[in-house]
C-alpha cells in the first residue's frame, strides 16, 4: 500500500529507543524526512544514523520537554535546521514513579505535562502552518491506561485526557484537512515489564494466559505500523479516531496486581 506521504516531515518526540525509535524508522522508510527528539544524545545520533543521516533529510535534537519553555526552543531549532513539519507523533508519556493517588498537586502538575501538557503546547506551535496548508497529520500515542485501571491513578488521567484531546479536537481540525488522531498501545514490552518478569514470572505468565489472546507482549514495531498508517494519506477518514492497538488485551486488569 502506498501512503503517499513521500517527502513529508515528521516530527516524532521521545523517539531515541522503544515505540518512538520504531515509528521514526517506520516513518523514514516510507519516504518521510524524520526529526527525532529526545534527552539522550547518543542515541538520538545513532537513530538519525540508522534513518539515512542528514543527507536523507533527517534530523537528531537533543532536548527535554519537560522544561519550561523548551517546546518553542524545539520550534526554533526546527525552523532553522530541518523545515517546516507535516506530521508530528507524540510519543513522550510517562508514569515518572508517582503512584500514590495521595500525591501533591506539584507531582500531579508533573504527570499532567509529560504526558498531556506538551503535546498540546507543541500542538499549538504546528497547526497554524497545518491548517494554513490544509494537510496535517497528529498521532498522540496514548495508552490502553486511559480506559482501564491499568496503572497509577495519575497516569491514568492523564491519558485519559489526551484521548478525550484527541478526540474532541480531531473534530474540530476535520474541515482543515489536518487528521488527529490517538493510538492506544497494550501490553508493549519495556523496561518495566522486564523487571517484574525478572522479579515474578509467574505473574506474567498468568497476565499472558488470561489477558492476551496472543499469547505474547506487543513488539514498537507493531504500534509504528499503525501510526505509520494514522500520518499516510490513507488516514484522510480518520478524524478524532481513537485506536486500540493491545492484541486484542482484556480490560479491567491492572498492573499493580504484578506489583
Amino acid at each position: 500500500m502506498d501512503l503517499g506521504i513521500v517527502g513529508k516531515r515528521a516530527l516524532v518526540t521521545a523517539s531515541s529507543k522503544g515505540i518512538g525509535r520504531a515509528i521514526a524508522l517506520a516513518l523514514s522508510r516510507e519516504g518521510v524526512s524524520v526529526a527525532v527528539v529526545a534527552r539522550s544524545a547518543s542515541e538520538i545520533g545513532s537513530l538519525v544514523e540508522e534513518m539515512g543521516g542528514n543527507a536523507r533529510g533527517h534530523g537528531g535534537f537533543v532536548m527535554d520537554l519537560m522544561e519550561e519553555g523548551a517546546p518553542a526552543r524545539l520550534m526554533n531549532e526546527l525552523r532553522e535546521r530541518f523545515g517546516s513539519v507535516d506530521i508530528i507523533v507524540h510519543n513522550l508519556g510517562a508514569v515518572l514513579d508517582i503512584r500514590d493517588p495521595f500525591c501533591s498537586l506539584a507531582d500531579w502538575r508533573r504527570v499532567w505535562r509529560v504526558n498531556l501538557e506538551v503535546a498540546i503546547e507543541l500542538d499549538q506551535l504546528l497547526l497554524p502552518h497545518m491548517r494554513a496548508q490544509k494537510w496535517g497529520r497528529v498521532v498522540h500515542v496514548g495508552s490502553t491506561a486511559s480506559m482501564e485501571n491499568n496503572g497509577p491513578i495519575t497516569y491514568c488521567t492523564a491519558k485519559a485526557a489526551l484521548m478525550a484531546y484527541s478526540h474532541s479536537m480531531g473534530r474540530v481540525l476535520a474541515k482543515d484537512g489536518v487528521v488527529m488522531s490517538c493510538v492506544l498501545p497494550g501490553a508493549v514490552m519495556n523496561s518495566d515489564w522486564e523487571k517484574i518478569l525478572q522479579e515474578r514470572p509467574e505473574h506474567v505468565k498468568k497476565y499472558l494466559d488470561e489477558r492476551l489472546p496472543l499469547g505474547r507482549f506487543g513488539k514498537p514495531e507493531d504500534i509504528a505500523g499503525m501510526v505509520a498508517f494514522l500520518c499516510s494519506r490513507q488516514a484522510d477518514f480518520c478524524q478524532g479516531a481513537i485506536v486500540p492497538v493491545d492484541g486484542g488485551q482484556s480490560r479491567h486488569y491492572s498492573m499493580q496486581n504484578l506489583e
